[in-house]
């Protein structure tokens, strides 16, 4: 045995293959359950405005801002927690509290209960990002962390597409107060399996850190990334981008059973496959070829984000110009293959410029910008704009807010990984060990 070699290290619980990539698919798995209890609320949200009735711009801050404060605010001192305390134990029991408060949302009266609920979820997802990415980054080498952030945030697309087809299935024939129940209970036999079976990696393994390290102080890891333009710059980009991903996401079910009158389990079938698949696809993807192409140019790693985000732009706006429901779920397909591939990357790339002591909390950094941004002001923005056109718009006020929302903020989102781009090989290079 090479005691040198980080895989070979006589205490480290990862040395086999298989223990690292059960650990990636487990983290992935409750990922899912993340986004499986956060995107249900869309496929349902028809069902709840008229049962409580509530108004569009109700409807966003349930999905938007009133989640994401929560999320975001609770997210720092957990990875504070984490970049010092065991990340497993974290990450299991913030799946606890998310999915308990998605099985109490089947049995809210009011407006006000469910976003108590929506709160309760926030606060609880807030555990689970970034001790996952911190714990993947100690497992996966440098030259494979894109690819395994990529898998891990597959995760989001996987939580779509099973929010989509459960939530429309069950939501059509028992309702969408069960739908809650059914989502939110399995969610908590995940966290014992995780608590019980997922070992705690060495930290900093792979990049030479003592083991014994502590965590630097919050202001330190600020200065460091605020120092970066590279972060700076792909840190916007990805807020605008998640700002279309959860604008499309919280709103496509709702335009679509408005200008079309589709069921929500078909419509649920259909997104499942062009969010859920597509959108997995793409953040693997996305994250392997940079890591395929980085070796050549690091500059990969901002440059695919920023083409996928210029080539998807002229079909987003085709999808609510074009006539007819399955044509704009088809022209929905190349925007859903393209939009996550600033994920896996965003991610890597950010865990690259800071050392490992300092990943848990840079990822939730990371991740206050991007959720601010994304889920905060994305659902509340095409909601509140769709308010405003309703008076002359009607029912089709929700297609243009989409239409005049959406494709700009993508361009502007592609254009920030251009600019990251002509900083990023001298912001890894200068990164602290």
């Amino acid at each position: 045995m090479n005691d040198t070699d980080p895989v070979s290290h006589p205490d480290n619980p990862y040395r086999s293959t298989s223990a690292s990539w059960y650990a990636l698919v487990l983290l992935t798995v409750v990922y899912s359950f993340n986004f499986i209890d956060r995107q249900l609320l869309a496929i349902l949200q028809e069902a709840i405005k008229t049962e409580l009735s509530l108004s569009d711009s109700q409807l966003g801050l349930l999905t938007g801002f009133a989640f994401a404060i929560f999320y975001v605010t609770a997210g720092i001192p957990i990875a504070r927690w984490a970049d010092r305390g065991n990340r497993r134990d974290i990450v299991a029991l913030s799946l606890t509290i998310w999915s308990g408060m998605t099985a109490l949302s089947g049995f809210v009266q009011n407006y006000f209960q469910l976003l108590m609920a929506r709160i309760g979820v926030g606060v609880g997802e807030a555990g689970g990002s970034p001790p996952s990415h911190s714990i993947i980054s100690d497992i996966f080498p440098p030259t494979r962390r894109a690819t395994a952030i990529g898998f891990y945030s597959m995760g989001v697309n996987i939580g779509i597409l099973f929010g989509f087809l459960a939530g429309g299935w069950l939501n059509e024939f028992f309702g969408w107060r069960v739908a809650f129940m059914v989502v939110g209970i399995p969610g908590i036999c995940l966290a014992i399996l995780l608590r019980f079976t997922l070992a705690e990696p060495i930290r900093g393994l792979h990049d030479g850190e003592s083991t014994n390290t502590d965590a630097v102080s919050f202001g330190e890891v600020l200065r460091l990334l605020w120092s970066r333009r590279t972060f700076i710059h792909m840190a916007l980009g990805a807020g605008l981008n998640a700002f279309c991903g959860y604008g499309v996401a919280n709103w496509t079910a709702s335009f679509m059973i408005r200008s079309y009158q589709m069921p929500t389990g078909e419509l649920g079938t259909w997104l499942a496959a062009i969010i859920g698949v597509g959108g997995a696809i793409s953040v693997f993807a996305g994250g392997m070829l940079a890591d395929r192409l980085a070796p050549r140019d690091k500059r990969w790693y901002a440059w695919v984000p920023c083409i996928a985000g210029f080539v998807a732009v002229p079909f987003m706006a085709a999808v609510y110009l074009v006539d007819g429901p399955y044509l704009a779920l088809i022209m929905a397909i190349i925007p859903g293959l393209l939009f996550q591939t600033y994920l896996g990357n965003t991610i890597a790339t950010t865990h690259a410029i800071v050392s490992p002591r300092m990943r848990a909390t840079a990822s939730a950094i990371l991740f206050l910008i991007l959720n601010i941004i994304g889920l905060g002001a994305g659902p509340w923005t095409v909601g509140f704009v769709s308010d405003l056109l309703a008076p002359t718009l009607g029912a089709e006020s929700l297609r243009y807010s989409m239409l005049y929302v959406l494709p700009p903020v993508m361009i502007w989102s592609a254009t920030h990984y251009w600019f990251a781009a002509k900083t990023i090989r001298e912001d890894m290079a200068a990164a602290p060990r």
